[in-house]
């Protein structure tokens, strides 16, 4: 079982990065996926999450209206298109796959598989 994620890096306040993860191992349209963010000292936050089929999503208040997320149950990624970032969206964002979420509002401690997390600094 893998996620892969991948996409981070170093952007301007304001800008825009796309964040994905491939995942593999397991039957990826069985799971919710989404994203969770952690900056040093604090537990991992939610951020987005996705159903099974792509038919709704639920994102943190921190980033509605900014973030978009989306699946390709083909290809078995989960995408996190980011806008109008500013430095507090300065995280390690890791994937993640839930089997038995009943909501999209994933919850840390029932995660069943996470990604290895990438870095995403926004910075002048």
């Amino acid at each position: 079982v893998q996620l892969q994620a991948s996409g981070g890096g170093l952007v301007q306040p304001g800008g825009s990065l796309r964040l994905s993860c491939a995942a593999s191992g397991f039957t990826f349209d069985d799971y919710v996926v989404g994203w969770f963010r952690q900056v040093p000292g604090k537990g991992r936050e939610f951020v987005a999450a996705i159903a099974r089929r792509g038919s709704s999503t639920a994102y943190a208040d921190s980033v509605k209206g900014r973030f978009a997320i989306s699946r390709d149950n083909v290809k078995n990624r989960v995408y996190l298109a980011m806008n109008y970032l500013t430095p507090e969206d300065t995280a390690v964002y890791y994937c993640a796959a839930d089997w038995s979420a009943r909501n999209l509002f994933l919850e840390e401690n029932a995660i069943d598989y996470w990604g290895q997390g990438t870095l995403v600094t926004v910075s002048s």
